[in-house]
C-alpha cells in the first residue's frame, strides 16, 4: 500500500499485490465499494510527480537533512518530539491549550504549524505537526528552532494567555 498526498502532493493511495489480493478488496473492502476513481487531473499529476521524483533523489536526501537537523536541534532544547524519521515530526506538548498557544506564537513569527488536539489524539498528549518539505531550507529549520527554543519563556498559560 502507498499513499499520494504527502510524498507526491496529490491525494488518493494504491495497493499492489496478487491477482487473488486485489480481487477480495474490490470485492470486500469498504473503502474500496464506497469510494470513486481519482479525477483525471489528479491522476496525471500524481504521474508527473513520479517521474520528477524517480531522478531528483537529492529532494529526498535533502529532507532526510532537514529532519536530521531538526532532529538533533530539538533534542539539544530538550523537546519531547515523537520517534519519527519522516518529514513529519510530532512536538507533544500535552494539552490542548498549551499546543494552540504555541501553534499560535509560531504563526505570529511568520511560521505554520498546526496544532494536533483530541479527539484526533488522546486526551494529554496534544502536539505540534511540524512537517517539513524539499523546498524548506537549514534557515527555515534554523528559524523554527529558535522560535521553539523562545516559546517555554514566554510566559505562556493555557490558552496562550500571559502569565
Amino acid at each position: 500500500m502507498g499513499t499520494l498526498g504527502k510524498a507526491l502532493g496529490t491525494f488518493g493511495a494504491f495497493v499492489a499485490g496478487g491477482d487473488d489480493l486485489i480481487e477480495t478488496l474490490i470485492q470486500r473492502a469498504r473503502s474500496y465499494i464506497y469510494t470513486t476513481a481519482l479525477p483525471p487531473a489528479v491522476a496525471e499529476a500524481t504521474r508527473v510527480s513520479l517521474a520528477l521524483a524517480r531522478p531528483e533523489s537529492w529532494r529526498r536526501e535533502h529532507l532526510r537533512d532537514l529532519v536530521a537537523r531538526f532532529r538533533r536541534g530539538a533534542s539539544e532544547l530538550g523537546l519531547a518530539l515523537m520517534p519519527s524519521d519522516t518529514p513529519i515530526q510530532p512536538l507533544v506538548l500535552g494539552s490542548a491549550e498549551r499546543a494552540l498557544a504555541w501553534s499560535r506564537a509560531l504563526e505570529a513569527r511568520g511560521i505554520l504549524v498546526t496544532a494536533i488536539r483530541p479527539p484526533t489524539v488522546p486526551e494529554g498528549s496534544a502536539r505540534l505537526r511540524i512537517t517539513f518539505s524539499a523546498a524548506h531550507s537549514e534557515a527555515d529549520v534554523d528559524s523554527l528552532l529558535a522560535a521553539l527554543e523562545v516559546l517555554p519563556s514566554m510566559g505562556q498559560v493555557p490558552g496562550g494567555r500571559p502569565a
